[in-house]
């Protein structure tokens, strides 16, 4: 099949992040008459959300529902709680268990503005309320959703895509993916059925991210000299750090 450059790419049902048929590209040319948006995942990666926050802007309201990764901490929550029934144990893992990946996914990323100007923006949203991110601790979610509801006199109810990216710069973007849009009014509110149901039992994980990123990261504006100068002696030893062998560091005298 040949596409035009026009209608046919722009009316595509399919995504696989192809030339043409790139997911954001697809979230870019429609999130712009969304009210509602909501994102169901395995896991959710900050990477994901710098590409789309100036999309995100003018939505009234976005939801985040991650699965935990189907790793050893992960398993740990699933088999903590008994019968699906949520509990505080359960609750505490799963925010330890978000935090702890906060940090891994900050650790690893790319040291740029771009980054750091997406991780603030996702935090403005978090404290005005115009974005809530939750996990669901009672089992492992592998599902992809995001679901988007229009303006009231817009022109249908509004879009599912599903399939296999997560939301992340790979997921939306460079890694070959399997993705496809249902626009019919039944398949978008079956979706947000499934969704409300996992929503209203997930533990709410907004406090934790922004606690984490102020308190656990390098993304924090209100360092004084003395942890600036620890940080200093972290990066310049840190290698040192991982050896077994005793160190023989000799500091500057005051």
């Amino acid at each position: 099949m040949v596409f035009t450059q026009t209608e046919d790419i722009n009316d595509l049902t399919f995504f696989t992040n192809e030339d043409g048929q790139k997911l954001e590209d697809r979230f870019k040319r429609t999130l712009k008459d969304v009210k509602y948006f909501d994102i169901l995942v395995g896991y959710f990666r900050t990477s994901g959300f710098y590409r789309l926050y100036k999309d995100f802007e003018n939505i009234d309201k976005i939801r985040i529902l991650v699965g935990l990764n189907a790793d050893r901490k992960a398993v740990e929550i699933v088999e903590s709680v008994k019968q699906e029934k949520l509990n505080f144990e359960s609750h505490s893992k799963a925010k330890e268990y978000f935090s702890s990946y906060i940090v891994d996914e900050l650790y690893k990323s790319e040291d740029n503005y771009f980054v750091e100007e997406g991780i603030y923006k996702f935090i403005e949203f978090l404290k005005s309320g115009k974005l809530e991110i939750k996990a669901y601790p009672s089992y492992n979610i592998h599902a992809k959703v995001y679901i988007s509801r229009f303006q009231e006199d817009d022109r249908d109810y509004g879009r599912v895509i599903t399939g296999s990216s997560n939301f992340s710069e790979s997921g939306l973007n460079s890694q070959y993916e399997f993705n496809v849009e249902l626009k019919n009014n039944s398949d978008v509110k079956y979706a947000l059925n499934k969704f409300e149901s996992l929503w209203k039992d997930a533990v709410d994980l907004s406090a934790v991210y922004i606690d984490t990123i102020k308190n656990k990261t390098w993304l924090n504006d209100e360092i004084s000299p003395y942890e600036l100068y620890l940080k200093f002696l972290y990066e310049y030893f840190k290698d040192n750090l991982a050896k077994k062998e005793s160190l023989d560091i000799q500091l500057p005298k005051k």
